[in-house]
């Protein structure tokens, strides 16, 4: 059995939205668990549903709470119930192997760190989901908004979270991990981001990751790689701005093929067209951010989800689990984590070694 725990009071529309995603995604998954946190009375048609139960909470985080508010004065809000079902409580298992909320993002990131914890080696969570692509697939993308502004070193732990996250999810083995930039030139970017392709380029000699190069903004709806490592501040503004233009492109096509019989008529020859493209860039169909890098697997819904799409935030949640997300990243940050002590110890005998020799030669001389 894979549970979750659902944070039921978060977003816009709270359990008027998150109770029927939550039952369809029951009925869909036969083999999964939920724990449902809030407001008792908010959830009381779903007392008697199979494979379910219900945590209560007595507060809830408003969208527009401040992290402050979230963080130290609601400790038995439904988002913090929900996070703290991840943890480990006297040796026992976790109630939950993963949490899905479409609460404030602040506040979520803030609590989970808060509760959670950082896995070793990760100094800062990045939150990662997918952007449609030309080959009918999706493109990972991280960092989305934790951190505005990011060594390079932090990149390259994005990197390595990303890679886990793609291949326990997708079932990639080596997905391949490009590098955003201003050009596809080793030389190009900031010097952040060149000392990161340094670092990526030597994480992919060493077979931690599959590093493709640095690719610019087209490549992320071209489908060139798998996973696309930027900062916060950047990705951010790749992500908003993908929503805005899909939505953009769908209204201009309503209103023109409504301004005349010809137009219309156009339309309905276009129909089949026009569905699979809204299909395709339809954002209910990639919701559900994963915050990695966190001792828990926690998700973050879209705060405006409807039903549909906050049931897909639930299914990467579930599939994540049961691919044991969290493991493979923990196994991938440890593996570099040796290999870097190796390389370092290393790198010490050389220098020790010349130092010997050094020291010989001036004897004998």
């Amino acid at each position: 059995m894979v549970r979750l725990a659902i944070d039921c009071m978060g977003g816009d529309h709270g359990p008027s939205v998150t109770l029927p995603a939550a039952q369809a995604f029951l009925e869909r998954h036969p083999n999964a668990e939920l724990l449902l946190v809030g407001l008792p009375d908010a959830l009381a048609e779903a007392a008697a549903w199979p494979r379910c139960r219900i945590v209560p909470a007595s507060e809830v985080v408003l969208m527009d709470d401040p992290v402050e508010v979230a963080l130290r004065r609601k400790k038995d809000s439904s988002m913090r119930v929900a996070i703290n079902q991840l943890k480990s409580l006297d040796g026992a298992a976790p109630a939950a192997d993963a949490c899905v909320s479409a609460g404030n993002t602040g506040a979520l990131m803030a609590v989970s760190r808060y509760l959670l914890k950082t896995l070793d080696g990760i100094d800062r969570p990045a939150i990662a989901s997918v952007m449609p692509n030309q080959k009918g697939g999706f493109t990972t993308m991280l960092d989305l908004g934790a951190n505005v502004d990011c060594t390079a070193e932090h990149l390259l732990q994005f990197a390595l979270m990303g890679s886990a996250l793609v291949s326990a999810v997708d079932g990639q083995p080596e997905p391949s991990v490009g590098l955003l930039n201003i050009g596809e030139e080793v030389i190009k970017g900031s010097e952040t981001i060149k000392r990161a392709g340094e670092l990526l380029r030597q994480a992919g000699a060493a077979g931690q990751l599959n590093f493709f190069g640095n690719v610019e903004g087209n490549d992320i709806f071209k489908g060139t790689v798998d996973l696309v490592v930027c900062d916060g501040f950047v990705g951010n503004v790749a992500l908003k701005t993908a929503e805005g233009l899909a939505t953009m492109i769908i209204t201009i096509i309503r209103e023109e093929f409504g301004r005349s019989w010809l137009t219309k008529a156009a339309a309905l020859m276009a129909m089949p067209v026009l569905k699979r493209f809204k299909g395709r860039v339809d954002h209910r169909r990639f919701n559900g951010a994963a915050l990695l890098g966190l001792r828990g697997l926690v998700f973050k819904s879209h705060g405006s989800a409807d039903q549909l799409a906050f049931e897909t935030a639930l299914n990467r949640a579930y599939d994540a689990a049961r691919n044991r997300l969290l493991d493979r990243v923990h196994d991938r940050i440890i593996a570099t984590l040796q290999s870097k002590s190796l390389s370092d110890a290393s790198a010490e005998l050389e220098q020790v070694a010349s130092g010997d020799k050094a020291t010989s030669v001036v004897q004998a001389a």
